[in-house]
């Protein structure tokens, strides 16, 4: 993230990602799959680990291994846009065109209720020995049993997040970047889909 100044300037909160480039590996129809999609590839690398399917896949359409496969679904006429192989960079994208961007958050490991669901600590004297505990977690006889659901300790973050409604400010077609405003979830390096907003 950094930041940049308008010309009245206003400061706006920027984050500066790298779009692709990425290849065009499978066309999806509606008469051969049953719908309309087009899986693209990322992440071209010489001495990846890859499952013989998923290397035959590639190989049978002249393309190199790739290390990150995902589909996108597009309406029936835009299909013929595409072709196997096809590039798409930056150029795909506008400026002041809005984006949705979605992406693993940071994990923050296992984590107690008062980092993980914003819970109050129990009083720190008068003999109190209830400071960070969870307290109570359910009724005791009827139906004596935890309901499931309950806001307790565990897992926080690493979570699939999407944020909306990010507008482009500015593109970079030599070094295929995006300036979105605002922030976007995870961290550096972290792999994330964008997508047109509807």
């Amino acid at each position: 993230m950094t930041q940049i100044f308008e010309q009245n300037g206003l400061v706006l909160p920027v984050t500066v990602v790298r779009v692709g480039p990425c290849l065009v590996t499978q066309l999806k129809t509606e008469k051969t799959d049953g719908y309309n999609a087009v899986q693209i590839g990322y992440s071209e690398k010489k001495n990846i680990q890859l499952k013989k399917a998923e290397l035959g896949h590639l190989t049978k359409n002249g393309l190199p291994p790739l290390s990150h496969l995902c589909e996108y679904r597009v309406p029936d006429p835009d299909i013929e846009d595409y072709s196997l192989g096809q590039t798409i960079n930056a150029s795909l994208f506008n400026i002041g065109q809005f984006v949705n961007v979605t992406g693993n958050s940071i994990g923050k490991g296992f984590s107690g209720n008062q980092k993980r669901h914003k819970f109050k600590r129990g009083p720190m004297t008068h003999g109190s020995k209830n400071h960070r505990a969870p307290g109570s977690i359910g009724p005791g006889t009827t139906p004596g049993r935890v309901f499931p659901g309950k806001l307790m300790a565990g897992q926080l973050g690493s979570k699939k997040i999407t944020v909306s409604k990010l507008e482009i400010l500015g593109i970079d077609l030599k070094q295929n970047l995006l300036i979105l405003k605002g922030s976007i979830p995870g961290k550096t390096g972290n792999l994330l889909n964008i997508i047109p907003s509807t």
